[in-house]
């Protein structure tokens, strides 16, 4: 043989595909189960050997040791990390981080990962223990209000001050003591249990010298130590530590299965040499010895990226692709256009992952999505039957499936299928019990709409689930594209995996899409990707630079150094026989923006600015006079397969000639179900005997031993060389009825609706530039309809839900007859349905030609700072409306066609505050103009969208189904108040608490036992207070709406119809109905909190949660030094216990779920030190489940003359237990006073709501509560099914969006 075999491997959660080439033979092309113990003990092993029994013609025993001498590769990608990330079955880890840090990754960025679960539960953490090692270093300067532009330290001038790698000047602070690290170390070792180190110090990514030491001292003792710095040296302490032990924790289990996989050659493990490769998440092949658990975890889907890349991709048109990749137990999507796109960070089973990959998303679940009818709606997944017991025809049983689905109405082959099926896996599928459990599944559907003119079959049924799964797929395609400004039809389609095939045309016809390419080998594609791939070395440093002509020639130098280190390891790995070439990106931003954008880098070009500012304009749709940073290179390695691989469908499609000769006979017809077409005959078709050239049009059934394809009515499928490629006609879009509802296009419009809503978000999200919405992402985006009503409002933040209805109605009344197309408004005030005033809402009308409004838009954010008597516009001390900073009523921000008004809203920010006693205007107006510009355009592009939807059905259906959709969500509020009756027995809800001031907040809960109806009373709570925790009539509803949600614990159309049941009754002039001169600002964020834990008392469902945001700002307008700026956060604490659960520690509760900003980052912008952070340990109220515990944070200041401000409650009244459970216990504030000496520190407690100017070296140290305990006994039983939702299956781009909606 004048070349060896070729083997590709993609061992799959279900089955494990191979793919070989055999010199002189065709390709030899198989799936095995993945775990078959009963044949073999190793999917992979066992595949190589049958394809060495194919190469040489002889049989081979399976407990033979394999000969690799006529093997050339072998290409592996591997789900053994992902399973073991999933499973939670890794190595033990040791974490050693910097003092005060220990607990980085229980608090993380402080969310709980969903939003309306009581119960708030995250997911442990993958490490056993922690040493924390008493170092320290920090940055010198500060980016943010001119810092940057200040004098620092020189290194000359004080040894303990550096220059870093990045250009950044850094300060020694404490060098880690070897000797006393080794001793802790080696007791460690000793106890043998834990082998392996996962070591992350805070901002080692710049100055990695303190790591490097201690994992030196670790190596000797043993340990396999795993090193942030040398991991992935990006900015960002909590993921890169995440990593860091996730590649601890992984990559021993990978070295494990790779030594396990090579006991079976002759040889072992050293006879690979580089013959065994292995995919990396980043797209590229490594040998064995360098795969890692970091690298392992997109292993095999990136495989089939690639594959697509390479074989689906147009390169004459440069039209990119959709990748659609569907196997049994998940759906990944992605884009290619010519390159492998890559993202830097995303969450796997809670696990936050920094490193390179390729942009693919994990969506669902795939064919084994469960289908459910709950509240009036069709819902597929997200909880999947998975493979065991699997879909119900596997005869295990199963529940109802999108595999089922696809049985019962003909789309799938089940004669075609090994009876591998039934507890003995030796029967074949089972349609008698699908059609069985369809038709119950439709008796019930009809009877809970039997009010309606509509009664569907079983057929329309499950036709309407494949419906509402291809729309839920859909979602998320569109997120992709059209999110980034670009159009989703103006892709072409790439359909793998096991059933990416079935829904290939439907799919294309939801998204506009016109052709769709499946590659022959389309369901083993992830393995030949894997055969395709290059190898990749990727090299990577981080640097702190502006892109200007004096940095050009220190980013040539990193980037030949990078090049140089690069060629150092291509030649170790003894890779000299294949060419290369290499790739430069530098990650580029805009000064004060956290959005990066890759742009490519070439030696001796220049103005990549201009490239990064026009990439931007294209993305994101504005450009913001600011500088470009460069913050990190990174240079990749190509060693590139010998042989050119790319395929072109495509064009070959376009130079077809159609076929002379005859399509063969079909191997027989069977009937398929249709949307609107009934039963109907199709030809079924054996790939391998059609002719190139020949035209099949639908419907149709095309398939080989490994794929089924189906083609639908209204396209044709063209068989090419290597490809079935299927054109897609424009379906016209079905009539749908103006006056009677139908269930099914019920849920798809719900998706729509809500589809709308996450794509404004994640505008506003990329476009916005201050750290409030870019980073914490405090904001939410909503849209109304024709009469201000909620229709769909993505989860934000909670305590925007309900509220920003009550804004739109007020502007509406307003602008009644005065507006105009363009006209965008703007509003904070309460009185005009505002929270508090920092929350600006943009609202925009939607209106027909007669200039009346039929839909609306609205994205309310969090501005940093608009004015007030204390820096960030929170001030502890307001007494009315007007020390809390710019109070807009209303003000037409865009007119004249759409201008923005910047003079007019300049005028309201800076100057209207300013003229209040004590009063300053704001202290950041360049951002509030850049926010309030980024929620204009989310708000376009949600008109946009819903634009579409009009033209598409017209205004009188979208109109129904936007009522529809509200009386869906108050079914659902009425069915709980109804259980809620019958479970206290007809009893009045009642319960009371108070506020830190003695204030009571009281409710009192009536419900009708027969419509559902209640009256929530809350007369009884105190007067108006000359104080700002003053909780306006929208803010309340929120809160209402959001316990409501959270009762119900399951997915609900989150809208105006929720509140409808409910009746309130407020007493005017009280703490929850104020006066419009009222002070606010504490209302929003604290108030609330109480309002919660007071209605969850009532209903008995959970004890109190921390019961505040802990609101802390600081900021400063020093005009001596040129430097502003002013900064917000809210720090988590411990949330309720509840009858079947303990409180979660160090999390955000109920109202927020706003991010931290991640301490590594905060130290960089802002003039301060942070000491600790860390758990609170023992600060859960006690009881048979105990409340969680709240969090410790200790911030050193190094500017004089800061501002300092704290709202905050529960630092008198404690969180309350539950039912004979304990109280948490009460927050406090600590001011460390810096004597004048310099020496010692003088304590000093502070209350809850206090201002302070600190000096440099002060320090505020605040110790949020803790949640209240439930329960002395056990056997309590809850009221409620509250369900503990299943961990987010997301990932990739699509993932970290989510995370945006539901974790902000």
């Amino acid at each position: 043989m004048s070349r060896g075999i070729l083997i590709a491997i993609d061992r799959g959660g279900t089955f494990c595909d191979v793919i070989a080439e055999i010199p002189g033979q065709e390709d030899y092309i198989f799936k095995l189960l993945s775990v078959d113990p009963l044949n073999y003990k190793d999917a992979p092993r066992e595949g190589i050997r049958r394809v060495l029994e194919r190469a040489h013609g002889r049989s081979i025993p399976k407990e033979e040791k394999l000969k690799l001498d006529s093997i050339e590769s072998i290409r592996m990608g591997t789900t053994v990390a992902t399973n073991a990330l999933l499973e939670r079955k890794g190595s033990p880890v040791l974490l050693v981080t910097t003092k005060g840090f220990g607990d980085v990754l229980k608090i993380g960025n402080q969310t709980r990962p969903h939003i309306f679960d009581l119960t708030a539960r995250k997911l442990g953490h993958l490490y056993e223990q922690v040493l924390e090692v008493d170092e320290r270093i920090t940055l010198e300067g500060f980016s943010e209000g001119g810092g940057s532009k200040l004098e620092l330290c020189k290194e000359n001038e004080d040894d303990n001050v550096v220059k870093a790698q990045s250009g950044d000047v850094i300060r020694i602070i404490r060098k880690p003591d070897l000797n006393d690290v080794k001793a802790k170390l080696q007791q460690i070792w000793d106890q043998d249990k834990i082998k392996t180190i996962a070591l992350s110090f805070l901002h080692s990514y710049i100055y990695p010298d303190h790591e490097l030491q201690v994992a030196k001292v670790a190596r000797e003792i043993g340990f396999q130590v795993s090193v942030s710095s040398e991991l992935q040296p990006m900015i960002g302490m909590v993921s890169r530590t995440s990593s860091t032990v996730a590649d601890a924790y992984l990559s021993p289990i990978i070295n494990e299965y790779i030594r396990s996989f090579s006991s079976g050659f002759e040889g072992g493990i050293e006879a690979f040499g580089n013959k065994l490769l292995f995919m990396q998440s980043n797209g590229g092949l490594c040998p064995w010895y360098k795969f890692t658990g970091l690298k392992a975890i997109l292993s095999g889907p990136a495989g089939g990226m690639v594959g697509y890349g390479e074989t689906c991709y147009d390169l004459v048109s440069q039209k990119a692709t959709i990748g659609f990749d569907a196997g049994g137990t998940s759906t990944d999507v992605s884009r290619y256009a010519g390159t492998l796109d890559h993202i830097f960070e995303t969450v796997v089973s809670e696990v936050s992952l920094q490193t390179p990959q390729l942009d693919i998303s994990t969506v669902a679940a795939g064919g084994g999505s469960i289908l459910f009818w709950r509240n009036g709606l069709f819902v597929v997944g997200p909880d999947s039957a998975g493979s065991d017991p699997g879909p119900a025809c596997y005869r295990k049983g199963g529940p109802l499936t999108v595999t089922d689905a696809n049985l019962f109405l003909g789309r799938l082959c089940p004669e075609e299928f090994p009876n591998i099926f039934g507890p003995n896996h030796d029967q074949p599928l089972d349609i008698d019990t699908t059609k069985r459990k369809f038709q119950e599944l439709t008796d019930q559907i009809n009877k809970d709409q039997k009010n309606t003119t509509i009664e569907l079959t079983p057929e329309e049924v499950a036709m309407g689930y494949l419906k509402v799964a291809v729309e839920s797929m859909a979602r998320p395609i569109r997120n992709l594209t059209e999110a980034k400004g670009l159009s989703t039809g103006d892709n072409n389609l790439a359909c793998f995996g096991g059933s990416g095939s079935q829904f290939a045309v439907s799919l294309a016809s939801n998204l506009g899409i016109n052709h769709v390419s499946i590659h022959k080998y389309a369901s083993v594609l992830s393995a030949y990707g894997i055969l395709l791939a290059d190898i990749v070395i990727e090299k990577q440093a981080p640097t702190s630079l502006v892109y200007a002509k004096e940095s050009l020639e220190t980013i040539e130098d990193r980037v030949n150094r990078l090049t140089e280190e690069a060629f150092e390891e291509y030649k170790s790995q003894n890779l000299t026989q294949f060419t290369t070439r290499v790739e430069a990106f530098l990650n580029m931003r805009y000064v004060g923006s956290d959005t990066h954008l890759l742009i490519p880098y070439t030696l001796g070009v220049e103005k990549l600015d201009k490239k990064f500012i026009q990439r931007h304009q294209n993305e994101f749709g504005f450009v913001l006079d600011r500088s470009v940073l460069v913050d990190d290179i990174q240079v990749l390695l190509v060693v590139q397969n010998s042989e050119d691989t790319k395929e072109n469908p495509f064009e070959e499609f376009r130079s077809l000639q159609v076929t002379t000769s005859e399509i063969v006979d079909p191997l027989y017809v069977k009937k398929i179900y249709f949307e609107g077409k009934d039963w109907m005959d199709a030809r079924v078709y054996d790939l391998d005997k059609l002719n190139e050239g020949n035209v099949i049009p639908g419907p149709a059934i095309i398939i080989n031993s490994t794929l089924t394809i189906l083609v639908e009515p209204h396209s044709n499928a063209n068989i090419l060389k290597n490809h079935v490629l299927i054109e897609v006609e424009n379906e016209k879009k079905p009539d749908l009825s103006d006056k009677v509802v139908d269930p099914i296009q019920l849920s798809v419009f719900g998706h729509r609706f809500m589809s709308i809503a996450e794509q404004m978000g994640r505008t506003l999200q990329q476009t916005a530039i201050s750290t409030n919405i870019k980073e914490r992402l405090d904001f939410s985006c909503a849209l109304f309809d024709g009469n201000g009503d909620l229709v769909a409002n993505a989860p934000h933040v909670p305590i925007h839900l309900g509220a920003m209805s009550f804004a739109v109605k007020a502007q509406k009344e307003m602008w009644e007859g005065k507006l105009e197309q363009g006209d965008v408004l703007v509003t904070n005030h309460p009185s005009a349905g505002g929270s508090h005033l920092p929350d600006i809402t943009v609202i925009t009308p939607v209106l027909d030609e007669k200039n009346i409004p039929i839909f609306w838009v609205a994205s309310r954010g969090h501005h940093a700072d608009i004015g007030s008597i204390a820096a960030g516009s929170m001030p502890p001390n307001s007494k009315t409306i007007y020390d809390e900073g710019a109070a807009i009523v209303t003000f037409k921000l865009c007119s004249n066609g759409g201008v923005f008004d910047e003079a007019g809203i300049t005028r309201l920010l800076y100057d209207e505050p300013a003229k209040h006693p004590g009063g300053s205007g704001t202290r950041a107006l360049s951002d509030n103009i850049s926010d309030l510009k980024a929620q204009v355009s989310a708000n376009y592009k949600g008109i946009g969208l819903l634009q579409n939807l009009v033209d598409s059905f017209g205004l009188s259906v979208i109109n129904l189904y936007m009522s529809a959709i509200q009386s869906t969500a108050e079914v659902a509020v009425r069915n709980l108040l109804k259980i809620t009756f019958e479970r206290f027995e007809g009893k009045k809800l009642k319960a009371i608490d108070y506020l830190d001031n003695g204030c009571a907040i009281s409710l009192e809960i009536n419900i009708d036992k027969r419509t559902g109806d209640a009256i929530f009373d809350f007369t009884g709570s105190g007067d108006e207070m000359y104080g700002n925790l003053n909780a306006p009539r929208a803010i309340l509803y929120s809160a209402v709406l959001y316990v409501l949600r959270a009762l119900i614990s399951m997915d609900i159309p989150l809208n105006n119809g929720c509140l409808r049941p409910i009746k309130f009754k407020t007493r005017p002039g009280s703490v929850v109905d104020p006066s419009t001169e009222a002070a606010v600002v504490g209302g929003n964020v604290e108030t609330t909190q109480r309002i919660v834990d007071v209605m969850l008392k009532a209903f008995e469902a959970a004890a109190a949660s921390q019961g505040t945001c802990n609101n802390f700002t600081f900021g400063i307008t020093d005009k001596a030094n040129g430097v502003s700026f002013g900064y917000y956060e809210t720090i988590c604490g411990g949330s309720g216990a509840g009858p079947t659960w303990d409180g979660q520690s160090v999390v955000q509760c109920h109202t927020t779920n706003t991010r931290i900003t991640d301490t590594e980052l905060f130290e960089k912008r802002y003039p301060v030190i942070v000491h600790e952070y860390s758990v609170r340990t023992g600060s859960g109220g006690k009881g048979y489940h105990r409340g969680g515990d709240g969090v410790i944070r200790d911030i050193e200041f190094k500017y004089t003359g800061l501002e300092v401000s704290c709202l905050m409650e529960r630092r008198s009244m404690a969180p309350f237990g539950l039912l004979g459970g304990q109280d948490g216990l009460r927050g406090k504030n600590y001011w460390l006073r810096k004597t004048e000496d310099g020496g010692e520190y003088r304590r000093i407690a502070l209350d809850g709501k206090c201002t302070v100017k600190v000096s440099s070296g002060d320090r505020i140290i605040i110790q949020t509560p803790g949640g209240g305990g439930f329960g002395n006994t056990g056997g309590t039983s809850s009221k409620y099914d509250i369900v503990e939702p299943q961990p987010s299956i997301l990932t990739g781009s699509v993932g970290n969006k989510n995370l945006i909606e539901t974790t902000n």
